[in-house]
């Protein structure tokens, strides 16, 4: 079984679309709970409760590892991060039976893509997101790193990288807006 999550409903077959990766893909995962992420997209909520207009595609803010088990672990990047993305956010968790074989290799554990269309087997509701995440933390099926438990090392890579991913995204305004918004102190500061 694969799955895939959407804010839409009612999809009978799944089309591939352009990714952060260039290419048009479905993305899924064979762990129903590692699709919960992609309920909302941090980003995409974020500009849109601020007022920022954009009408390009959107870029995906994807605040999760995984951990030596194969678990995803959820990474709170700054304070309430999973709270302020998922509670109240409603949408489906797809299923299919089989996916075309595809050449891609993401390099995620669980995951797979397909270059073509695939035809849905399911669909799941799911109420809210947030909610959702929590009671597959309590299940054991998945791990958060809350934003005050964050180890040091782990808050310096996030330090660099927020920096180098603010620089490099001169291309995408929607990006930056969600970095600023919400790392504006980390990108205004002198580096270390």
């Amino acid at each position: 079984m694969f799955f895939h999550a959407s804010p839409i409903g009612g999809i009978q077959e799944l089309e591939p679309r352009i990714s952060n990766h260039g290419v048009p893909l479905i993305y899924f995962s064979k762990k129903r709970e590692n699709v919960l992420v992609y309920l909302s997209n941090a980003i995409e909520k974020y500009c849109r409760e601020t007022g920022f207009s954009y009408a390009g595609a959107w870029q995906k803010w994807g605040p999760y590892g995984f951990n030596p088990d194969g678990t995803q672990r959820l990474i709170e990047f700054y304070p309430n991060a999973l709270e302020s993305t998922y509670q109240g956010v409603s949408g489906y968790i797809y299923q299919a039976e089989s996916i075309p074989v595809s050449d891609f290799d993401l390099h995620i554990p669980d995951a797979a893509v397909s270059r073509e269309p695939v035809h849905v087997t399911g669909a799941e509701f799911v109420p809210d997101a947030y909610d959702a995440i929590l009671q597959a933390e309590k299940n054991g099926l998945i791990s958060i790193v809350r934003y005050e438990s964050m180890p040091d090392k782990m808050r310096e890579w996030s330090i660099r990288t927020i920096r180098e991913e603010y620089a490099g995204a001169a291309d995408h305004p929607e990006y930056r807006h969600f970095l600023k918004g919400h790392f504006g102190s980390i990108i205004n500061a002198e580096p270390q």
